[in-house]
């Protein structure tokens, strides 16, 4: 007589999703009718209160960061599933993506470097044809390729965590708009990177046609974005400015970072922040299936980039100094619940429905996070070491996300055991 297991399914309420649109769109259109003056953060739209030539060049600059973040986000939509279907192992696969932090760690670490010694702009174009080649690669049917394809989307992931912000400050100060327009600008690249991830997964869906990663048209759409977005920086943007001598560079990086004990905390900041993020798209899947339950996980990843998304849009109500709730620990209580929320998690067991919770209140602090660390750095460090700062910060966390691969790799592949790339067809997952 045979034996029929049946498993049940956990799902999401519909309303949660309603629930963090709405909350996003609260936070970002209620703002100014709380504010008790007239600031850069006052916005009604994104089109008030600014001069025109800085909401130009603003737009320009959140065009570009766009593309070049659903770009990034259409390389990385598979996952385990592109290795698969190479009949490689799940020990093979991740001893495959332990090439990702290696490669970050021992080229990536540099990228900032060369970023601002050559110039940010040329980092971004640099960006640009990784990207393109690394989208050329994946569509051809074969194992080294894939393999160098995923050096290259390394390399070129350590260059975004840089390399447009840098430049963004950069064209900033060239134009001559208002300093304190910059923390605007910060968080409306927090904003439209995560609203850019979601879009990337969306598109990816839609040219999918099956669930064994065979299907390289997101790869080819990849590569046609990067080359719009190469074209684009090479049109619009000019040089920005002229390579500076290695030794001079020596110098300022020195005295600016090496010997400033305010630019060693916010690279440890930055530093762990990457960590805590990364571990967590390593572990957040193996975390929720332990509950025997299953689960449409695809349904999920909208919610933490959703997440993401509204602590943008309360960063200004904690950094406007016309903000009822100005303080300026706000970042120190961020990192705090971030790291109650993960201690939470590790510490015992919890229902699916309190880790998503604690989950989704991680990225909410990761949203906040992610503009505040830039705009200490504007204000306590020159631009033209902030690259080789922030990729020399990363040095350290890649480090200990290696280790974690290699120490970890045989229960770490549960990961990607099912891509989260599909967000409409729930038949995939």
């Amino acid at each position: 007589m045979a034996v029929v297991i049946e498993r049940e399914e956990w799902e999401i309420p519909s309303s949660a999703y309603y629930l963090l649109f709405l909350s996003c769109f609260a936070s970002l259109f209620s703002f100014p009718f709380f504010s008790t003056r007239s600031s850069p953060f006052s916005l009604h739209s994104f089109d008030h209160a600014q001069a025109l030539s800085f909401l130009r060049f603003q737009r320009g600059l959140l065009l570009v960061y766009s593309l070049a973040s659903v770009t990034g986000g259409l390389q990385m939509i598979y996952g385990e599933v592109e290795f698969l279907r190479f009949g490689l192992s799940r020990d093979q696969i991740a001893l495959i993506f332990s090439v990702v932090p290696a490669v970050s760690l021992f080229v990536g670490s540099f990228a900032g470097i060369f970023s601002d010694i050559k110039g940010p702009r040329k980092a971004c174009l640099l960006y640009c044809m990784l990207h393109l080649f690394a989208g050329m690669l994946k569509c051809v049917n074969w194992l080294p390729f894939v393999w160098i394809a995923s050096a290259f989307v390394a390399i070129a992931s350590s260059l975004f965590s840089f390399c447009f912000e840098t430049w963004m400050v950069t064209e900033h100060e060239k134009q001559g708009h208002r300093k304190d327009l910059l923390t605007d600008t910060f968080w409306r690249m927090t904003f439209f990177e995560s609203i850019s991830l979601l879009g990337s997964q969306v598109l990816a869906n839609l040219l999918t046609t099956d669930a064994e990663g065979g299907t390289p048209l997101p790869f080819a759409l990849a590569a046609i974005l990067a080359i719009l977005g190469f074209l684009y920086i090479k049109r619009k943007w000019s040089r920005s400015q002229d390579a500076l001598a290695i030794w001079s560079y020596q110098k300022s990086f020195s005295s600016h970072v090496l010997r400033d004990k305010k630019i060693w905390a916010l690279g440890w900041a930055q530093a762990s922040i990457h960590f805590s993020t990364s571990i967590f798209w390593l572990l957040w899947a193996p975390s929720i299936l332990a509950d025997g339950r299953d689960v449409q996980l695809s349904r999920l990843y909208p919610l933490f980039i959703g997440s993401r998304v509204l602590g943008s849009t309360v960063f200004p109500w904690f950094y406007d100094t016309s903000s009822p709730y100005y303080s300026q620990n706000s970042l120190t209580s961020a990192f705090a619940i971030a790291g109650l929320a993960l201690s939470m998690i590790a510490y015992d067991y919890q229902e699916i429905g309190a880790l998503l919770m604690l989950f989704c209140i991680f990225h909410a602090c990761v949203g906040f996070i992610l503009p505040s660390l830039a705009t200490l750095r504007t204000m306590y460090m020159p631009n033209e070491v902030r690259g080789g700062m922030i990729s020399m910060s990363m040095g350290p966390a890649n480090a200990a996300i290696l280790l974690v691969m290699l120490a970890g790799r045989t229960t770490l592949t549960t990961k990607w055991a099912r891509p989260p790339y599909d967000i409409i067809k729930p038949s995939y997952v």
